[in-house]
């Protein structure tokens, strides 16, 4: 059995390819989580090196040992060993070779702290296509450390770094034999004073303790000693930090020139730069953005429509099957309205959001969602965010968890707070469902122009509308918050690339997985609790009832079909559940909503997604004589006591309104808890999406009724 002795740490600039390195070398063994007592997402996973099984962290991307972010600050600590979790044995740095020269800034401070490194340069057929030729052994010896190039997509130099971090391991963690500039220049009597307490320190990391030392964990006496040594010696960290980013630089470039050779900048623009002139133009760029967007939602729709069908008609069947065959009991109904009824709830929905999922995928690895992210900035900062507010925002399409989490890549604290306020209003995937079965129920399946669907055009309206009203309450509420910051917008355009086809499929699986794992569990137990809230009453209830249709039944001529449907009803009507829907109905009532639908307001808070399962159940308790109808046509078919459907076209646009505008997720609420560090910021989000839900759904009533 292989012995875990040896621990990487990979680092690199974003979009340098480091998460592809990552993925290549650990394969399916990968864990995430977070790492301790921050929210920032902590990849790990193990490779194997010849006979040592090697533990790989993916550490969050930094340009420079500068950090600003709280991303940047997780990596910086690991680097400058000041993590108590994390200690690596091995540095892997990867570097774009295609932008080698910024790349290098980052590789270069991480080989003068003096720790074992290994470059891995990734991007080299971009670099070839850029007319950059790289002697990676002259780079080599100008660094002093090994350099190998790898290609992650195709599996290239995997071997060859595996090899040069082996060795790196097994020459007793050597590290790197000179400094790449002269760092002990900078401050050479505070670097002197440093390394009397810290003699193991290089002059490097020296002087990031001079810098940074109240971010580490120092206790009062030796902080106090630093403190002292840095007025004693009149250190200036702003002026000592320029000095040698322009050492840098400069050494850099002497690098440059005798390890790259690069064509002459004024030859033809490349591929990407021709592309960007066209998705990036001031008036192009966003007509193509909202093309780009209506094609998603269309294909949506249009891919999942057959498979979705499929799975709805194969539950019914099943359904109406066990009814047929297994005796009429309390168990029987159980399994059939609320165990399968549960169950379609959830699976019946995966084809969507696999689908969803996998074409955000795509858009990803292709390199364009960092343009709407350019694209969007000018209109962000208008409304009071950033272009970095938009990935979050984007996210938030997906779920607004871990896009409220991504918030924290905004380094502007009045930015950040209104992207967190903002996001759930974006339509995430578990309102798909609810959107899905209301669209079905009362907007015609016809096509404008003869291919644009109008139910994918309603869908695409939803996600737009939750959008526009995102930006019209980030307006209104940053004249609130009195926060103020100095705002700067950095953004890095990768290079547009042939997607990773083969990431597509387990992206979507693992979405799948992700839905059914953790929104099922919690639509099952809520289909389990209302099937029995809607099988029981309170006292005798339900005997009486029986007992009263059992005499209705046995008076000659009676419509024995008739007196049963109405015998379900009144059931239902007097369980817990009926209870529950009626005390909400008049509050309910003005939006066009009956009761059956406030049970499903209330269970869905838990997650939006149940209110599908919910209405599953409801439908089918009872249900005897229509097993096998599908829950769309259950719901059509169902009328108010005067007659009237419940599901007009009114009722449906309001509640569809509800659903955008609505805080139903208590997921949400607790993680901007966690993320804000206050009960205010939830509860006043609880607040106005709960107001501003109610009030537009009833003028959406109110117009179409």
């Amino acid at each position: 059995m292989k012995e875990k002795r040896l621990h990487i740490a990979l680092v690199g600039n974003p979009n340098s390819g480091k998460t592809s390195l990552f993925n290549c070398l650990t394969g399916l063994n990968q864990q995430v989580g977070n790492f301790p007592g921050v929210t920032v997402d902590k990849k790990t996973g193990t490779t194997s090196l010849g006979t040592i099984l090697a533990e790989v962290i993916d550490l969050p991307g930094s340009y420079s040992l500068y950090p600003k972010r709280l991303d940047e600050w997780v990596s910086y600590k690991v680097l400058i060993n000041q993590d108590k979790d994390i200690n690596a044995d091995v540095v892997v740095a990867v570097a774009d070779a295609s932008n080698l020269k910024r790349n290098l800034l980052f590789c270069t401070q991480i080989i003068d702290l003096k720790v074992p490194v290994v470059i891995a340069l990734t991007m080299m057929d971009m670099a070839k296509r850029k007319g950059i030729k790289i002697d990676i052994a002259a780079l080599e010896r100008e660094l002093g450390v090994p350099v190998v190039a790898v290609n992650p997509r195709k599996n290239k130099g995997i071997v060859e770094l595996k090899k040069a971090i082996g060795l790196t391991a097994q020459q007793v963690y050597k590290v790197p034999a000179r400094d790449f500039i002269d760092n002990k220049s900078l401050a050479e009597t505070s670097i002197e004073n440093i390394k009397q307490h810290f003699p193991e320190l290089s002059d490097y990391k020296a002087i990031h303790y001079l810098i940074n030392h109240e971010s580490f964990d120092f206790n009062a006496s030796l902080q106090e000693t630093i403190e002292d040594i840095e007025i004693k010696n009149k250190f200036n960290p702003t002026k000592t930090q320029a000095e040698e980013i322009l050492q840098r630089y400069s050494r850099i470039r002497l690098v440059m020139q005798q390890a790259v050779s690069e064509p002459d900048p004024l030859q033809k623009t490349l591929f990407t730069e021709k592309l960007d002139n066209v998705l990036l133009h001031r008036r192009w760029g966003y007509l193509i953005l909202l093309a780009v967007l209506f094609l998603l939602f269309q294909s949506v729709f249009w891919l999942a429509q057959h498979p979705m069908d499929w799975i709805e008609l194969g539950f019914a069947k099943l359904s109406e099957s066990l009814s047929s065959s297994l005796p009429d009991s309390r168990w029987t109904d159980l399994l059939i309205n609320g165990v399968i009824a549960g169950l379609s709830g959830i699976l019946m929905f995966v084809p969507q959001i696999m689908i969803l999922f996998g074409l955000i995928t795509l858009l990803e690895d292709s390199g364009y969602m960092a343009r709407i992210s350019f694209l969007s900035d000018r209109l962000m900062r208008s409304v009071g965010l950033n272009g970095k507010s938009v990935m979050p925002m984007i996210s938030g399409f997906a779920c607004a968890v871990p896009a409220i989490m991504s918030a924290r890549n905004i380094e502007n604290r009045k930015e950040r707070l209104l992207t967190i306020l903002i996001t759930p209003l974006m339509s995430c995937s578990a309102r798909l469902p609810v959107y899905t079965i209301l669209i079905g129920l009362v907007i015609p399946q016809t096509n404008l122009l003869g291919f644009l669907s109008v139910q994918g055009l309603v869908m695409m309206g939803l996600y737009l509308l939750g959008l526009v009203m995102a930006l019209i309450v980030s307006y209104v509420a940053k004249w609130f918050i009195n926060i103020r910051e100095k705002s700067f917008f950095i953004l890095e355009l990768p290079t547009y690339r042939s997607p990773r086809w083969n990431n597509v499929l387990p992206t979507m699986i693992n979405k799948a997985r992700i839905f059914v794992m953790d929104a099922g569990k919690i639509i099952m137990i809520i289909s389990l609790v209302l099937w029995g809230l809607s099988s029981f009453g309170p006292g005798n209830t339900m005997q009486n009832l029986t007992q009263q249709y059992d005499q209705m039944k046995t008076q000659p001529g009676a419509a024995i079909a008739q007196l049963d449907k109405e015998y379900h009803t009144a059931k239902l009507e007097n369980s817990y559940a009926g209870i529950i829907g009626k005390s909400l109905e008049p509050a309910i009532a003005p939006l066009g909503y009956d009761w059956k639908i406030g049970i499903a307001l209330v269970t869905s808070f838990a997650a939006r997604e149940v209110f599908v399962g919910t209405m599953a159940t409801l439908y089918s308790v009872g249900d005897t004589d229509e097993g096998s109808l599908l829950l769309k046509e259950k719901m059509k078919a169902a009328v108010k006591p005067d007659g009237t459907p419940v599901f007009t076209l009114a009722t449906g646009l309001s509640l569809m309104i509800f659903y955008v505008f609505a805080m139903q997720c208590m997921s949400t609420l607790a993680v901007v808890k966690r993320e804000t560090r206050s009960w205010k910021w939830p509860v006043i989000q609880l607040i106005y999406m709960t107001a501003l839900a109610y009030l537009m759904s009833w003028v959406v009533y109110q117009i179409f009724k």
